[in-house]
């Protein structure tokens, strides 16, 4: 079971029907860098295609605005939300594990969910539980890696 199907996250992407938002910039070609210039240099060349990479890059972000226009803001912080208990999750997961970074990640998740409450909508319970677990989750896997000193 993925950590989306054990928050609820599945849920909340399919009552929505979104796709993740993917920011996608492509960059046609990287600048030559030398110590020599040439008579030569097509620098107009250089400029339209770098012109065009910027035009595209700001289509892009046009677009990703648009979409986020749509989406109820409670469904963009609880997709935020769901990114940060998935970080907590990495660092728990890892071997050794990463008590600090989860910590940060759970703080992180716990001044989201419990600061704003219900204002996250109809998946607030969801986001709760979430919390519930993954600090469930911090306890016994810290406390199976600490040994008894002495």
């Amino acid at each position: 079971m993925t950590w989306a199907h054990r928050c609820g996250a599945a849920a909340v992407v399919a009552r929505w029907g979104l796709p993740p938002l993917r920011f996608q910039l492509s960059v046609g070609r990287v600048a030559d860098v030398s110590d020599e210039t040439s008579a030569t240099d097509t620098a107009d060349t250089r400029d339209t295609a770098d012109t065009d990479t910027v035009a595209a890059a700001e289509r892009a972000m046009h677009d990703a605005r648009e979409r986020l226009l749509g989406v109820p803001a409670e469904v963009v912080v609880t997709n935020h939300v769901m990114g940060l208990y998935e970080l907590a999750a990495i660092h728990l997961s890892a071997d050794p594990p990463n008590p600090a970074s989860a910590a940060l990640a759970i703080d992180a998740v716990a001044c989201l969910v419990e600061g704003l409450g219900d204002r996250l909508g109809d998946d607030a319970a969801t986001m709760r539980d979430a919390l519930a677990n993954i600090r469930l989750a911090f306890v016994q896997i810290t406390s199976s890696h600490d040994t008894p000193s002495g």
